[in-house]
């Protein structure tokens, strides 16, 4: 049985976030979260109020345990305290709305893992939001456009995670089109052990991977993407202008691997978020490429006790069926 974190746990570094006279008087533990806690924190006394507390420990990784990785590599599972900073850091010096950080610590003297407390952006998700108030979500959507515009539009001939680049570390791999190609190929394997249908065809879609992968031209310089932005990890604060969050995958990268995603998440809103001049080679094989992933790593999350089963095996069985669709379009 996993055991989370409560008020008294937080109460030191709640009141290293906002002064020795808060009090913890209620804690909401939120939903959907697979690497991290994230928690709504109700504060009592003379500076009242709520914060939200990202906890990066053990017990709030629902990832079953995999075989070793180079952290570098711009796959590796994005988490705890120091990619969060430098991706923050990054946004904020761009003008791109992330929460605030109010106080972080991976020292483990207040609190037993990395954690961080960062201002609450109490408006909720976009995604919430275009389902209740869609005139007030069209606008905001419009605000996400103009910022994934200033995070494309940066450039780095070296592609990898903001806070592995920040070190000095060099990332994994020949090119973004290889590591995709290189991971789907990983993708397909498992997810033809587990999927009977995408075991049938998995010697037609390592042809097909295979096939678009060639089709690709190199490429010298990459944009900075979010890396999984839907719009859950878009809140929209009081005045009505979007926020970032989920941001450690934050990484220099192909943007058409944030296009395919967009894509898929944003549905018939995404033509507000689309460009001009993306690669179709790329926007082919990253496609494929991102309906295999979303095939094998919700399977693999339900090797272990996620608690929210029922939505991961109709993610895992809808993009199955598209990835399949994919062999003959």
């Amino acid at each position: 049985m996993r055991q989370f974190t409560d008020g008294e746990a937080l109460s030191g570094i709640v009141q290293e976030a906002l002064g020795a006279e808060a009090r913890v008087a209620g804690v909401d533990r939120l939903r959907g979260g697979s690497k991290k806690g994230v928690y709504r924190v109700h504060t009592s006394g003379s500076r009242a109020a709520t914060v939200i507390v990202y906890s990066w420990a053990e017990a709030e990784n629902f990832w079953p345990a995999a075989e070793a990785i180079d952290p570098a590599h711009p796959f590796a599972p994005a988490s705890g305290l120091a990619p969060f900073l430098a991706a923050q850091r990054r946004l904020d010096g761009l003008g791109v709305r992330v929460p605030g950080v109010l106080f972080a610590d991976d020292s483990r003297r207040r609190y037993p893992a990395d954690v961080a407390v960062v201002e609450d952006v109490a408006g909720g998700t976009l995604e919430a939001l275009q389902e209740t108030d869609p005139a007030r979500a069209s606008h905001a959507l419009s605000e996400l456009a103009a910022m994934l515009d200033v995070m494309h539009q940066q450039h780095s001939q070296h592609y990898g995670r903001v806070d592995v680049l920040e070190r000095g570390d060099k990332a994994s791999g020949d090119s973004c089109e290889q590591l995709v190609l290189e991971r789907a190929i990983e993708d397909l394997a498992e997810a033809a052990e587990r999927d009977p249908s995408i075991g049938l065809a998995a010697a037609s879609l390592h042809d097909r991977l295979q096939e678009l992968a060639t089709r690709v031209a190199p490429r010298t310089q990459h944009g900075l993407i979010h890396g999984e932005l839907g719009p859950d990890h878009v809140l929209v604060d009081a005045s009505g202008h979007p926020v970032l969050i989920d941001i450690e995958g934050l990484m220099f990268f192909d943007v058409e691997w944030e296009h395919v995603f967009l894509q898929l998440r944003f549905g018939d809103q995404y033509p507000a978020l689309s460009r001009s001049g993306l690669d179709p080679a790329r926007l082919d094989l990253y496609m494929l490429a991102m309906r295999l992933s979303l095939v094998a790593g919700p399977l693999r999350l339900l090797d272990g006790d996620f608690p929210h089963r029922t939505a991961m095996q109709e993610i895992a069985e809808h993009n199955a069926k598209e990835a399949l669709a994919l062999l003959v379009s």
